[in-house]
């Protein structure tokens, strides 16, 4: 079996006996003479590049994504018998980390003092950073503040017991509400009711038609005075026009956002300029996280014949 690895994977894939690893550029169609694989890691290819192998690879088995969202896989057009299995949990330790991170740094006014260290000037007010609430209405400690995770999935099962571990109240909104990794889920019907109630709201929705602009003035006209945000999920679910607005109002204390609608983000974009606004270049994942393993189990599935793959997308 040939399975072919793009460049942009740093890790050293397992040995597997049958297997012939063939490692190709990442940013380049798949080569003629490699169109014979029945396996496709896709991790780093351009949109065109994935569909220029959806097309040709009329022998492909299996696409393993080593990315969390399956979306430039779905939208590349396999044909229904490739089997199409998502990085779900590849990401979730760097992104739980990142999306901390970021809060601890909204919190503790981490963008104002830098603010602050560039004009040469010792504020120890730092806008309410030693009292329970800044002067913007936005909490100084995530002790006792109530932090919604929309998007309730494998990353923040990993980041809720992080925050917990802080002192914060965790809860979770998702497509059905419920109980997961021990932590209260609501549903689009208690969405508003707890956004009012919402010191910080962490969203790590993934890209779909019903998340387009899930963010938008409404939701955030619901959150709560004062209301912290950090997104790392996808840009898409935001409504960026909106976002500046709540900013600029002072409605939303600040916002750290890891992705944007269009990436990279044009340097001639507003949110650039937008008040209490921490942006970071789309670097949360980075890395997947021991993606041989997924790889192995997958291809040994395949090998067998058995129909079921880990993290299937279809």
């Amino acid at each position: 079996m040939k399975v072919l690895v793009p460049d942009a994977v740093r890790d050293t894939m397992p040995p597997i006996d049958g297997v012939e690893y063939v490692i190709i550029p990442a940013s380049s169609p798949v080569p003629d003479e490699h169109l014979d694989a029945e396996v496709l890691v896709a991790w780093g290819q351009p949109p065109a590049v994935l569909q220029d192998a959806a097309r040709r690879m009329t022998g492909l088995r299996l696409v393993q994504g080593f990315l969390a969202g399956p979306d430039s896989m779905v939208a590349a057009g396999f044909p229904e018998g490739v089997q199409l299995s998502s990085g779900v949990g590849l990401h979730d330790g760097p992104v739980a980390e990142h999306a901390l991170g970021m809060a601890l740094a909204l919190v503790r006014n981490v963008p104002l003092a830098l603010q602050r260290m560039c004009e040469h000037a010792w504020d120890p007010y730092l806008n309410g950073s030693v009292e329970p609430r800044g002067a913007d209405g936005s909490v100084s400690t995530l002790n006792g503040a109530n932090v919604t995770i929309w998007g309730f999935g494998s990353i923040a099962s990993r980041l809720a017991p992080l925050l917990t571990a802080l002192g914060a109240r965790v809860t979770g909104a998702a497509r059905s509400a419920g109980e997961r990794h021990g932590y209260p889920v609501v549903a689009e019907d208690r969405l508003a009711a707890t956004l009012a109630e919402t010191d910080l709201l962490v969203m790590i929705l993934p890209t779909s038609p019903s998340t387009a602009k899930a963010l938008d003035a409404e939701r955030l006209g619901q959150l709560k005075p004062g209301a912290l945000l950090v997104n790392v999920g996808r840009g898409s679910t935001v409504d960026e026009a909106a976002l500046i607005e709540a900013l600029t109002s002072g409605r939303l204390a600040g916002a750290a956002i890891d992705v944007a609608a269009t990436e990279p983000l044009p340097g001639d974009s507003p949110l650039w300029d937008a008040p209490n606004l921490l942006i970071t270049p789309h670097v949360a994942g980075g890395r997947p996280q021991n993606p041989g393993d997924l790889l192995r189990h997958n291809i040994d599935a395949v090998l067998r014949g058995e129909g079921d793959v880990t993290n299937p997308i279809r």
